[in-house]
């Protein structure tokens, strides 16, 4: 018996592109949890300490107490570098930062930037980055190793005393530790921001498509 052909109406539909897979939104997820509880934490011990003229509100804060932030603070990094090293391991194994990471021009930099901010930057194919977002993850990326390392070296001083040295000392990698924290909290509102402006891309992270 020959088969019949599938008319338009008779013809399954096509199954769904995934745009984010589902290790990515676990870690994303995870990484979130981590970072805000990190990011309170950090201003509670910062408060018993301040860097500069200005301390955070209580009520940001997690921990009550110098205390108490320094327990959330240890708790929250070994989340957040255990999910950590599972994003890099993860990313680099499967080619994922180099597929959606790589290349980055200045020229694609600063044509994408234009776009964005006269609302001419498309995003109808999620599953592609721009130029911006490029710079902006693998930026971020960076910026998250460079505030585990400058953490550990004020952490244990002593114990990783030479990476404490290349900080340029215990003193100046407070500076260090606070300068990634201020960079990570302007990425997470910019992140936010867009993920607002770009709803589909917020459920593309929760449900992959």
């Amino acid at each position: 018996m020959s088969s019949i052909p599938f008319s338009d109406a008779q013809a399954p539909p096509a199954k769904t592109r995934v745009i984010q897979p589902a290790w990515v939104r676990i870690v994303h997820w995870i990484n979130a949890v981590a970072m805000v509880l990190m990011i309170m934490s950090g201003w509670q011990i910062y408060n018993a300490s301040p860097l500069f003229n200005f301390t955070f509100s209580p009520m940001l804060t997690l921990g009550s107490w110098l205390g108490g932030g320094i327990m959330w603070h240890l708790a929250a990094m070994w989340l957040l570098v255990a999910n950590g090293l599972v994003y890099l391991v993860t990313g680099l194994a499967t080619g994922r930062f180099r597929k959606k990471l790589l290349p980055i021009s200045a020229a694609g930099v600063i044509d994408d930037t234009k776009a964005a901010l006269t609302g001419k930057l498309s995003h109808d194919d999620l599953t592609k980055y721009n130029h911006v977002q490029k710079l902006l993850y693998a930026g971020i990326i960076m910026v998250g190793i460079f505030v585990v390392l400058s953490g550990l070296s004020i952490w244990k001083p002593v114990q990783f005393q030479y990476l404490t040295a290349l900080f340029g000392g215990y003193d100046f990698a407070r500076y260090v530790h606070f300068t990634m924290m201020a960079l990570i909290c302007a990425f997470l509102v910019i992140h936010v921001a867009l993920a607002l402006l770009v709803p589909k891309s917020l459920r593309a992270m929760i449900i992959g498509r």
